[in-house]
Protein backbone atom coordinates (compact mmCIF):
# COMPACT_ATOMS: atom_id res chain seq x y z
CA UNK A 1 0.00 0.00 0.00
CA UNK A 2 1.92 2.91 -0.73
CA UNK A 3 1.03 6.71 0.06
CA UNK A 4 -1.65 5.24 2.16
CA UNK A 5 -3.13 4.42 -0.79
CA UNK A 6 -4.95 1.08 -1.43
CA UNK A 7 -4.94 -0.29 -5.14
CA UNK A 8 -8.54 -1.51 -5.20
CA UNK A 9 -11.19 -2.87 -2.85
CA UNK A 10 -9.52 -6.68 -3.03
CA UNK A 11 -6.28 -5.05 -1.98
CA UNK A 12 -7.75 -3.38 1.04
CA UNK A 13 -9.40 -6.98 1.59
CA UNK A 14 -6.38 -8.65 1.94
CA UNK A 15 -4.36 -5.87 4.30
CA UNK A 16 -7.46 -5.44 6.50
CA UNK A 17 -7.42 -9.79 6.28
CA UNK A 18 -4.15 -9.37 8.26
CA UNK A 19 -5.69 -7.09 10.68
CA UNK A 20 -8.02 -9.07 12.16
CA UNK A 21 -6.41 -13.01 11.83
CA UNK A 22 -6.95 -13.82 15.89
CA UNK A 23 -10.76 -14.79 14.03
CA UNK A 24 -9.35 -17.05 11.56
CA UNK A 25 -10.69 -20.88 11.71
CA UNK A 26 -13.66 -19.62 14.46
CA UNK A 27 -15.81 -22.15 14.62
CA UNK A 28 -18.57 -19.18 15.37
CA UNK A 29 -17.17 -16.19 13.24
CA UNK A 30 -19.21 -15.44 10.08
CA UNK A 31 -17.94 -12.31 7.86
CA UNK A 32 -21.08 -10.06 6.23
CA UNK A 33 -20.23 -7.48 3.84
CA UNK A 34 -22.35 -4.49 3.22
CA UNK A 35 -23.32 -4.09 -0.35
CA UNK A 36 -22.36 -3.51 -3.11
CA UNK A 37 -19.13 -1.91 -2.58
CA UNK A 38 -18.07 -3.69 0.66
CA UNK A 39 -18.81 -7.30 -0.75
CA UNK A 40 -15.49 -7.14 -1.94
CA UNK A 41 -13.60 -6.57 0.50
CA UNK A 42 -15.53 -8.61 3.03
CA UNK A 43 -14.44 -11.46 0.26
CA UNK A 44 -11.30 -11.25 0.35
CA UNK A 45 -11.63 -11.08 4.74
CA UNK A 46 -13.06 -13.95 4.34
CA UNK A 47 -10.99 -16.21 1.96
CA UNK A 48 -8.06 -15.39 4.79
CA UNK A 49 -10.04 -16.10 7.55
CA UNK A 50 -11.90 -19.08 6.37
CA UNK A 51 -15.07 -17.92 7.21
CA UNK A 52 -18.59 -18.17 6.03
CA UNK A 53 -19.56 -15.14 3.78
CA UNK A 54 -22.81 -13.21 3.65
CA UNK A 55 -24.34 -10.00 2.92
CA UNK A 56 -26.38 -7.54 5.22
CA UNK A 57 -28.09 -5.59 2.97
CA UNK A 58 -29.52 -2.71 4.61
CA UNK A 59 -31.87 0.35 3.78
CA UNK A 60 -32.13 3.71 5.36
CA UNK A 61 -35.62 4.78 6.29
CA UNK A 62 -34.94 8.73 5.46
CA UNK A 63 -36.35 11.78 6.26
CA UNK A 64 -37.46 13.79 3.36
CA UNK A 65 -35.42 16.50 2.61
CA UNK A 66 -32.90 15.57 4.97
CA UNK A 67 -30.81 12.42 3.24
CA UNK A 68 -28.22 11.86 6.17
CA UNK A 69 -31.63 11.67 8.79
CA UNK A 70 -32.39 8.22 9.06
CA UNK A 71 -36.11 7.47 11.42
CA UNK A 72 -35.00 4.38 11.18
CA UNK A 73 -34.08 1.28 9.01
CA UNK A 74 -34.50 -2.03 7.57
CA UNK A 75 -32.02 -5.17 6.94
CA UNK A 76 -31.84 -8.90 5.58
CA UNK A 77 -33.88 -10.71 8.20
CA UNK A 78 -37.16 -8.94 8.43
CA UNK A 79 -35.40 -7.03 10.75
CA UNK A 80 -36.96 -3.51 11.29
CA UNK A 81 -35.43 -0.67 13.40
CA UNK A 82 -37.66 2.72 14.44
CA UNK A 83 -36.16 5.89 15.49
CA UNK A 84 -38.49 7.17 17.80
CA UNK A 85 -36.93 9.97 18.55
CA UNK A 86 -36.17 11.29 15.59
CA UNK A 87 -40.02 10.66 14.48
CA UNK A 88 -40.89 12.51 18.04
CA UNK A 89 -38.80 15.66 17.39
CA UNK A 90 -39.65 16.03 13.97
CA UNK A 91 -43.28 15.04 14.12
CA UNK A 92 -43.40 12.63 11.53
CA UNK A 93 -46.07 10.25 11.83
CA UNK A 94 -46.03 6.34 11.26
CA UNK A 95 -47.76 6.61 8.71
CA UNK A 96 -44.68 8.39 6.63
CA UNK A 97 -42.00 6.10 8.17
CA UNK A 98 -44.52 2.79 6.77
CA UNK A 99 -45.13 4.25 3.18
CA UNK A 100 -40.87 4.93 3.10
CA UNK A 101 -40.17 1.35 4.94
CA UNK A 102 -42.70 -0.01 1.76
CA UNK A 103 -40.57 1.57 -0.61
CA UNK A 104 -37.40 0.43 0.45
CA UNK A 105 -38.45 -3.05 1.31
CA UNK A 106 -38.88 -3.44 -2.37
CA UNK A 107 -35.56 -2.57 -3.17
CA UNK A 108 -34.14 -4.79 -0.74
CA UNK A 109 -35.61 -7.73 -1.66
CA UNK A 110 -34.79 -6.51 -5.79
CA UNK A 111 -31.06 -6.62 -3.38
CA UNK A 112 -31.46 -10.00 -1.66
CA UNK A 113 -32.69 -12.04 -4.58
CA UNK A 114 -30.43 -10.63 -7.06
CA UNK A 115 -27.52 -11.32 -4.72
CA UNK A 116 -28.46 -14.64 -3.21
CA UNK A 117 -31.30 -15.93 -5.04
CA UNK A 118 -33.89 -17.99 -2.60
CA UNK A 119 -31.30 -18.46 -0.45
CA UNK A 120 -31.73 -17.13 3.48
CA UNK A 121 -30.51 -14.85 5.28
CA UNK A 122 -27.93 -16.02 7.31
CA UNK A 123 -28.39 -16.89 10.95
CA UNK A 124 -25.57 -14.65 13.04
CA UNK A 125 -27.41 -15.50 16.60
CA UNK A 126 -24.37 -16.46 19.39
CA UNK A 127 -21.91 -15.57 16.23
CA UNK A 128 -19.20 -13.43 16.29
CA UNK A 129 -20.21 -10.98 13.15
CA UNK A 130 -17.26 -9.22 11.08
CA UNK A 131 -19.05 -6.46 9.58
CA UNK A 132 -17.17 -5.22 6.68
CA UNK A 133 -17.58 -2.26 4.26
CA UNK A 134 -14.99 -0.61 1.94
CA UNK A 135 -15.18 2.63 3.92
CA UNK A 136 -16.89 5.01 6.02
CA UNK A 137 -17.64 8.16 5.89
CA UNK A 138 -20.79 9.34 7.57
CA UNK A 139 -21.67 6.14 9.25
CA UNK A 140 -24.99 6.27 8.90
CA UNK A 141 -25.06 2.83 6.75
CA UNK A 142 -23.27 0.91 9.13
CA UNK A 143 -24.74 2.12 12.38
CA UNK A 144 -28.03 1.17 10.89
CA UNK A 145 -26.21 -2.50 10.24
CA UNK A 146 -25.42 -2.96 13.75
CA UNK A 147 -28.71 -1.70 14.94
CA UNK A 148 -29.96 -4.31 13.27
CA UNK A 149 -27.67 -6.67 13.77
CA UNK A 150 -28.29 -6.30 17.77
CA UNK A 151 -32.15 -7.23 17.27
CA UNK A 152 -30.77 -10.51 16.41
CA UNK A 153 -28.52 -11.36 19.53
CA UNK A 154 -25.14 -12.46 17.90
CA UNK A 155 -22.22 -12.87 20.15
CA UNK A 156 -20.04 -10.30 18.71
CA UNK A 157 -20.43 -7.29 16.82
CA UNK A 158 -16.86 -6.39 15.00
CA UNK A 159 -17.03 -3.21 12.53
CA UNK A 160 -14.09 -3.46 9.86
CA UNK A 161 -13.42 -1.55 6.90
CA UNK A 162 -10.05 -0.35 5.52
CA UNK A 163 -10.46 3.44 6.30
CA UNK A 164 -12.71 5.62 7.86
CA UNK A 165 -13.54 8.75 9.30
CA UNK A 166 -12.09 9.91 12.75
CA UNK A 167 -15.63 11.28 13.61
CA UNK A 168 -17.62 8.73 12.80
CA UNK A 169 -15.21 5.75 14.28
CA UNK A 170 -15.56 7.55 17.64
CA UNK A 171 -19.43 7.63 17.36
CA UNK A 172 -19.45 4.02 16.30
CA UNK A 173 -16.80 2.37 18.46
CA UNK A 174 -19.02 2.28 21.41
CA UNK A 175 -21.53 0.31 19.59
CA UNK A 176 -19.76 -2.75 19.06
CA UNK A 177 -17.57 -4.90 20.87
CA UNK A 178 -14.43 -3.96 18.23
CA UNK A 179 -14.10 -1.54 15.49
CA UNK A 180 -11.15 -2.13 12.77
CA UNK A 181 -10.48 0.81 10.59
CA UNK A 182 -6.56 0.74 9.38
CA UNK A 183 -6.84 4.12 8.74
CA UNK A 184 -8.22 7.06 10.18
CA UNK A 185 -6.68 10.10 8.07
CA UNK A 186 -7.19 13.81 9.56
CA UNK A 187 -8.73 15.40 6.33
CA UNK A 188 -11.00 12.60 5.29
CA UNK A 189 -13.32 13.76 2.46
CA UNK A 190 -14.83 10.52 0.94
CA UNK A 191 -14.01 6.46 0.84
CA UNK A 192 -12.84 7.22 -2.82
CA UNK A 193 -9.73 9.17 -2.20
CA UNK A 194 -8.23 6.80 -0.59
CA UNK A 195 -8.41 4.22 -3.67
CA UNK A 196 -6.54 4.34 -7.17
CA UNK A 197 -9.31 1.96 -8.38
CA UNK A 198 -13.04 2.68 -6.63
CA UNK A 199 -15.09 1.90 -9.99
CA UNK A 200 -18.47 0.92 -8.70
CA UNK A 201 -19.34 -2.41 -7.97
CA UNK A 202 -22.62 -4.10 -9.38
CA UNK A 203 -25.16 -6.75 -8.28
CA UNK A 204 -24.03 -9.00 -10.44
CA UNK A 205 -20.33 -8.71 -9.26
CA UNK A 206 -21.40 -9.53 -5.55
CA UNK A 207 -23.74 -12.25 -6.60
CA UNK A 208 -20.53 -13.86 -7.99
CA UNK A 209 -18.27 -13.28 -4.85
CA UNK A 210 -21.08 -14.55 -3.14
CA UNK A 211 -20.97 -17.90 -5.13
CA UNK A 212 -16.98 -17.96 -5.24
CA UNK A 213 -17.50 -17.87 -1.52
CA UNK A 214 -19.52 -20.57 -0.83
CA UNK A 215 -17.55 -22.87 -3.46
CA UNK A 216 -14.79 -22.33 -0.97
CA UNK A 217 -16.41 -22.95 1.60
CA UNK A 218 -17.66 -26.07 0.24
CA UNK A 219 -14.45 -27.95 -0.95
CA UNK A 220 -12.63 -26.43 2.56
CA UNK A 221 -15.33 -28.34 4.42
CA UNK A 222 -14.01 -31.68 6.26
CA UNK A 223 -15.28 -34.74 4.58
Amino acid sequence: MKGGIFKDRSHAGEELAAALMKYAHGADVIVLGLPRGGVPVAFEVARRLHAPLDVLVVRKIGVLGHEELAMGAIASGGVTVIHHEVMRGMDIPRSAFDAEAAVQLKELHRRELAYRGRMAAPEVGEKTVILVDDGIATGSTIRAAVQALRQQHPRRIVIAVPVAAPDACAELEPMVDELVALMQPEGFLAVGQWYEDFSQTQDEDVAQLLASAALLERTEAPL
